[in-house]
């Protein structure tokens, strides 16, 4: 049975000095939860949302909160980031020096543990992990900034779905997913689509935006 597609928008697009009224207006048009794109300006080339802002916002929606940890030594940052209000944390496996003891440390607090994915990073590494993963985030662009078009990676999609096929795992992607490319990932395995500028530059609002992705995702499943 597949699993019910799940919109997760990306609030990179959002207006920070409006953050929440942005995350309010996600939860009226009917998204799934919030990812936030955390970036430390190390790992990736960019500097984003502390716990802190994260944590300004938390009291304001009912949405769930994926942190999205785009950092050097995520282990340093984890609590901070369920503190905040995080339920989902999502390491990125080529950050991780120890993988498997991350993830455990992210499900001993009480959160989700997830694993994202760079283009170029091989499915295998999450092979021997399998068991202490909620989510797996195929990375369709190379992260540290919003906007950028999709990398074709429907077979790597398929790969790690085929990987995970008999555990209890969310396949995620981010990156470039709109109109045009979310066929294609949905057909490869992936349920939970991060969108973000797709979302906000949509002339019909952003009702119309979720509401759109969200049957042509539906259509698309096998």
């Amino acid at each position: 049975m597949a699993r019910p597609i799940r919109i997760a928008p990306s609030v990179l697009p959002v207006d920070f000095a409006n953050l929440g009224e942005g995350c309010q207006a996600l939860e009226k048009a009917g998204v799934d939860l919030i990812h936030w794109d955390v970036m430390d300006g190390v790992f990736v080339p960019n500097l984003t949302f502390g716990p802190d802002i994260i944590g300004s916002v938390r009291s304001l929606v009912n949405l769930e909160f994926e942190a999205h940890l785009m950092v050097v030594e995520p282990d340093n940052l984890i609590e901070r980031y369920i503190d905040a209000g995080c339920s989902t944390v999502l390491v990125h496996a080529e950050a991780c020096d120890h993988l498997h003891r991350t993830l455990g440390h992210i499900a001993e607090l009480g959160a989700t543990p997830g694993v994202a994915l760079n283009p170029h990073t091989p499915v295998d590494v999450i092979r021997h992990v399998r068991d202490l993963l909620g989510v797996v985030l195929v990375m369709t662009v190379n992260p540290g900034f919003g906007g950028q078009a999709y990398i074709p990676l429907e077979e790597k999609i398929l790969e790690v779905a085929g990987l995970l096929k008999g555990y209890d795992c969310i396949v995620e992607v981010d990156g470039g997913i709109g109109p045009e490319t979310v066929a294609g990932v949905v057909t490869a395995g992936a349920s939970q689509l991060v969108s973000g500028s797709a979302l906000f530059r949509d002339p019909e609002g952003l009702q119309h935006a979720v509401s759109d992705l969200r049957t042509r995702a539906a259509a698309a499943q096998p």
